[in-house]
């Protein structure tokens, strides 16, 4: 599940997370990683393979890790250079970059502020099929997560 289709439920005084940042903002940025959270479990607890994927960064990762109540929860980030986000961001018919965060103030948090939990992979020369393959073959020894 896509943590983004949780924010786009907030319709009336949706707050936008930037660089500054509001208490607001935060508040939902957290609703959103807990519903995320909490409809994964309940997909796991009825017998499904549960994927969350959201932008988790800096200290909000460890702490929305820890909301999941799955075991084995296993953590996965991609991490591809900026450039390369770039490059895949420009063939994109939608804009997940503006002005309050570019693809390099959001790698900076990435990489100076967010603790190394999980499985890490640069997926700057991968199709989504090969970065699929190596998930597959490493995640379940490299990403899980005690909790």
């Amino acid at each position: 599940m896509r943590g983004d289709v949780f924010r786009r439920m907030v319709v009336g005084g949706r707050a936008e997370v930037t660089p500054q940042g509001s208490p607001e903002a935060l508040r939902q940025l957290r609703l959103r990683y807990g519903l995320m959270a909490r409809t994964a479990d309940a997909y796991a607890a009825a017998g499904f393979t549960a994927v969350a994927q959201d932008v988790v960064l800096g200290d909000e990762l460890p702490r929305t890790a820890a909301l999941f109540r799955t075991d084995p929860l296993l953590v996965v980030v991609l991490a591809p250079r900026p450039a390369a986000v770039a490059a895949r961001e420009a063939g994109r018919a939608k804009t997940a970059y503006g002005p309050a965060w570019g693809v390099r103030e959001l790698d900076a948090v990435l990489r100076d502020e967010t603790p190394r939990l999980g499985l890490w992979l640069d997926t700057s020369g991968q199709t989504p099929a090969e970065t699929a393959d190596e998930i597959l073959a490493r995640a379940w020894h490299e990403a899980r997560v005690e909790h």
